[in-house]
C-alpha cells in the first residue's frame, strides 16, 4: 500500500466515522455504533471504498490499547474499596451467568463439543463477550434523573467496575487456552504471575509517577510516560506471559488511576483516541464484519444473542441483588443498569478475532447487542424510576 492511498483511507475513515457518529447521537444511540456503521458503509460489504489492511489493523491495535488504558485510568479504587462484598458478588454473578448462557447458546446453534476442543473454546468465547459491561450509557441516564449518587446508582457503578476487572481476567484465561496443546496449569500460573508482577511493578511505578506528578504537575511528560507504560505492559503481558495485550494496558491505567493528574492523563489520551485511533478501531470492526456468510442461522443466532445477552445480566445481577437484601424493584434497576454493552465488548470481540476464537460473521450479533442494549437501557431505567415515583405519589395522596 503506497503512502497516498493510506492518507486517503484515513481521510475517508475520519469523515465517515464523524458523520455517522453524529447521526447516531441524534438518534439517541452511542456514537461508537455510528462509527461501526461507517465502517460497514465504506468497507467491502457495501461501497468498497476501503479494504482491511495490515496498516489499518496496526492503527486499530494502538486504538484498542489506548481505549483500555483510558478505561483503567477512569477506575475509582476508592469507590471499589467502599462498595465491599455486595458489589463484588453482584459483579461475579454478572460475569458468571452471561458466560454460561453465552456458551450454551453457541452450543445450541452449533453443537456440543468436547471440553478442551477448539469449538469448545469458541463457545466459551461467545460467553466471554457477554461478560462485558459498558456503564457509560447507564451513568448518563442516572445522572439525568439525579440518581447517580444514591445507593442503587452507586451499587450499579461499583459493580460495573468490578465486573470489567473480572471480565478481563476471564478473557485472559480463555485467550491462554487458544492453543489446544496449552497446558492448563501453565496458563493459570502465567496469568497469576502476570498479576503478581503487575502489583509489585505497580507499587514502584506509582511512587515514581507520584514524585514526577508533584514536581511537574500538568505537564505533557506525565501522559507521555503513562502512554509508554501502557504500551510496555501490553507488550510484556502478551510476549512473556501469553496474556492479552489489552490486559496489560488496562493494568497500566489502574496503576495510575489514583494519581492527582490521572484525569489530566485521561484527557490527553482521549485526544489521541478521539481524533484518530478510536475512529479507526471502531471503523475496523465494520470493515471486518462480513455479510457474505449471512444466513437464517446467523440472523437467528444474532437475535438470540441479543436476548440472552441482555436477560443474562438482568437475571444474574438482579437475582444476586435480591439475595443481598435489595427490593425487587431495586434489584431490577441494578440488573437493567448492568445490561448495556459498548467498547469493552467490541474490544473483547476484536481480540477473539485476532487469535482465531471468533469468526467475523459473529460481529453482526455483537453490533446488534451494543445498539439495542444501549438504546433500551436508559428507557427501561426511566420507566422503573418513574413507576416508583408514581407509586410514592399515590401513597402520599
Amino acid at each position: 500500500m503506497d503512502k497516498t492511498s493510506v492518507l486517503l483511507q484515513l481521510a475517508i475513515i475520519l469523515i465517515a466515522s464523524k458523520f455517522c457518529g453524529l447521526l447516531a447521537r441524534k438518534c439517541k444511540a452511542p456514537q461508537v455504533a455510528g462509527q461501526i456503521i461507517a465502517g460497514l458503509l465504506i468497507g467491502p460489504s457495501f461501497l468498497g471504498l476501503i479494504q482491511p489492511s495490515d496498516f489499518l489493523t496496526g492503527v486499530a491495535e494502538v486504538g484498542v490499547i489506548l481505549l483500555m488504558f483510558g478505561a483503567g485510568l477512569e477506575t475509582n479504587l476508592t469507590e471499589l474499596k467502599k462498595t465491599g462484598v455486595k458489589s463484588t458478588l453482584i459483579a461475579c454473578c454478572g460475569v458468571f451467568v452471561p458466560l454460561i448462557c453465552g456458551t450454551l447458546l453457541y452450543m445450541a446453534f452449533y453443537g456440543v463439543s468436547a471440553v478442551g476442543s477448539e469449538e469448545f473454546y469458541k463457545a466459551v468465547f461467545i460467553g466471554t463477550i457477554l461478560t462485558a459491561t459498558s456503564v457509560s450509557i447507564t451513568a448518563q441516564a442516572l445522572r439525568e434523573m439525579g440518581k447517580l449518587s444514591d445507593f442503587v446508582g452507586t451499587t450499579i457503578m461499583s459493580s460495573a467496575i468490578i465486573d470489567d476487572v473480572i471480565g478481563i481476567i476471564v478473557l485472559t484465561v480463555v485467550i491462554g487456552f487458544k492453543d489446544p496443546s496449552s497446558d492448563v496449569k501453565q496458563v493459570i500460573i502465567n496469568t497469576v504471575l502476570f498479576f503478581v508482577l503487575a502489583v509489585v511493578l505497580g507499587v514502584i511505578v506509582y511512587r515514581i509517577f507520584k514524585l514526577i506528578d508533584v514536581r511537574y504537575p500538568h505537564t505533557r511528560r506525565i501522559p507521555i510516560l503513562g502512554m509508554a507504560l501502557a504500551f510496555f505492559l501490553a507488550y510484556v503481558a502478551e510476549e512473556y506471559f501469553g496474556v492479552a495485550d489489552i490486559t496489560g494496558a488496562y493494568v497500566a491505567g489502574i496503576i495510575l488511576c489514583s494519581l492527582d493528574d490521572s484525569k489530566y492523563i485521561s484527557r490527553k489520551m482521549d485526544i489521541n483516541s478521539y481524533m484518530i485511533f478510536g475512529p479507526v478501531f471502531f471503523c475496523s470492526i465494520g470493515l471486518q464484519t462480513q455479510f457474505d456468510e449471512l444466513n437464517v442461522t446467523i440472523l437467528l443466532f444474532s437475535l438470540a444473542f441479543v436476548v440472552v445477552g441482555m436477560l443474562s445480566k438482568v437475571v444474574g445481577c438482579g437475582a444476586m441483588a435480591k439475595v443481598l437484601g435489595f427490593s425487587g424493584r431495586d434489584s431490577l434497576k441494578i440488573g437493567s443498569g448492568m445490561m448495556t454493552r459498548g467498547e469493552v465488548a467490541l474490544i473483547v470481540a476484536q481480540t477473539g478475532l485476532g487469535v482465531g476464537l471468533l469468526e467475523a460473521k459473529f460481529f453482526t450479533a455483537v453490533i446488534l447487542l451494543i445498539i439495542i442494549s444501549s438504546v433500551s437501557t436508559p428507557i427501561i431505567l426511566k420507566l422503573l424510576y418513574s413507576e416508583k415515583k408514581k407509586l410514592n405519589n399515590d401513597i402520599a395522596a
